[in-house]
């Protein structure tokens, strides 16, 4: 594959591309920068922190997990890149200087560009945008102050880097980069057996760590028509290639719960690449995406060549491993149907930030003069798949909205599921903090006073 990107300032182009090779690998290996450290090796840790500028603009992302056909027509800034070409800190650096931001050094690259990136920005939501980087030394409290320090500082001319025009689309008989869903469509459907690679937070890590072979793949990043969300007067449709990041912002004014939980969702530089189509298509049982925009009703369009179908998001999970999709058939678009905003997400974890659900609960109560007229209640990591609670709902519906009818929907829900016990909790446990997840949404939606005990040492 041939592609053409810029990498701190400078046009580069390269041939024979292996589609698989990550810009960690090549940036090391090939141009000797390396500033851009191997941590993690998943997108965990943020010391490959790099920042890439296209045309939606300028964000941080994981460079181990970034396939180079991704970066076709991109501008790469890595740390070597941060400071100005006369060799000026940027304001970020000096400021970790002068707050004494490091200690033993390895994490402090990709924390600085973190923070140049949020700082081009004008980001200040720094615990936020500081999560997906991690630092055992120093600890955090002196990076912050220094990304507080450079807040007002100017930024430097040399970091509004503009894209480059690619100056060709990476094709070939094996592997494709397709310009539109038109292209990929047909390509698709004559290559069932690819891989499509979208943000490459999840396939990323099945070549860096599982080391297999994709066979056929194709790049998604320049289907821009399968990107964005459009509200409608009846729909709120959402393109399989829209980032979470974009989504998180989109669905704020409409669903702000969900749009909280999509915040915890990975690290800013895993929400800047993972997109809501691969958080579907993937089938994950865990996958935070999917209860919520089931207990919302959404819709599921997929495509395959020129035929398009559409089923409700919770007919597309058939079993572990195994979805409603057939060969050739990918996901193009999620509608939402426009709605009272009645949903609330909750995430439990061991973790605040940058955590695997144990538990996943979305649940969506409509309540008419007391009574339960409509309830959709979803949940993940409870089976093997992302499913409602049938039992649960068929409870409260109908039902007088008070707490005997909801501890009703609670041993219900016994009868949805039967979740097993794993590292991150027990069959018991997921049963029990689902069933509570019912009750704190009563609670919260009567304005019922909630109480926090807190146990104390002797």
């Amino acid at each position: 594959m041939d592609i053409t990107f810029r990498l701190n300032g400078e046009t580069v182009a390269l041939t024979d591309v292996a589609p698989t090779r990550t810009l960690l690998d090549w940036l090391r290996e090939e141009r000797g920068l390396t500033g851009t450290k191997e941590g993690c090796n998943e997108g965990d840790c943020g010391a490959c922190t790099v920042m890439v500028t296209d045309d939606t603009g300028a964000r941080s992302l994981n460079a181990c997990i970034l396939f180079l056909p991704q970066l076709n027509g991109c501008a790469v800034r890595t740390i070597e890149g941060i400071s100005a070409p006369d060799g000026t800190l940027h304001p970020v650096q000096e400021a970790m200087i002068g707050h004494h931001g490091s200690q033993c050094g390895f994490c402090t690259p990709g924390f600085v560009v973190s923070m140049a990136v949020s700082h081009l920005n004008g980001a200040s939501d720094h615990d936020t945008q500081l999560a997906g980087n991690l630092c055992r030394c120093t600890g955090y409290a002196p990076i912050v102050r220094a990304a507080e320090a450079a807040e007002d500082q100017p930024v430097p001319a040399h970091m509004r880097d503009d894209a480059v025009r690619a100056t060709s689309v990476p094709t070939d008989a094996q592997h494709i980069q397709p310009d539109g869903s038109d292209a990929l469509a047909a390509w698709y459907s004559d290559n069932p057996e690819a891989t499509l690679i979208a943000g490459a937070t999840d396939v990323g890590l099945w070549v860096t760590k599982d080391f297999r072979d994709l066979g056929p793949v194709a790049f998604l990043n320049r289907c821009t028509d399968l990107r964005g969300v459009t509200i409608g007067d009846a729909d709120i449709t959402i393109g399989a290639m829209t980032s979470l990041s974009l989504l998180e912002a989109a669905l704020e004014p409409f669903h702000p719960s969900f749009s909280a939980m999509i915040r915890r969702y990975g690290s800013v530089q895993v929400r800047n690449a993972a997109t809501i189509g691969g958080n579907i298509a993937n089938g994950s049982p865990i996958g935070d995406g999917p209860p919520a925009l089931i207990a919302l009703g959404a819709v599921l369009n997929l495509r395959r060549c020129d035929t398009r179908r559409s089923l409700p998001l919770e007919s597309f999970f058939l079993e572990y491993g195994r979805q409603d999709r057939a060969p050739g058939e990918f996901v193009e678009s999620i509608s939402i149907p426009r709605q009272s905003d009645r949903l609330k997400c909750y995430k439990l974890s061991k973790r605040f930030d940058q955590d695997i659900s144990a538990v996943c609960g979305c649940i969506s109560v409509t309540v008419t003069e007391g009574r339960v007229t409509a309830a959709r209640i979803a949940y993940g990591g409870m089976a093997g798949v992302p499913a409602r609670a049938l039992n649960a709902e068929a409870a409260l519906t109908g039902a007088h909205w008070t707490q005997a009818s909801v501890e009703a929907a609670m041993q219900a829900l016994a009868k949805d599921f039967t979740p097993l016990s794993d590292m991150r909790a027990s069959a018991g446990y997921r049963l029990e903090t689902a069933q509570n997840m019912l009750r704190r949404y009563w609670l919260e939606d009567t304005g019922a006073t909630l109480v926090t005990v807190q146990e104390v040492g002797p």
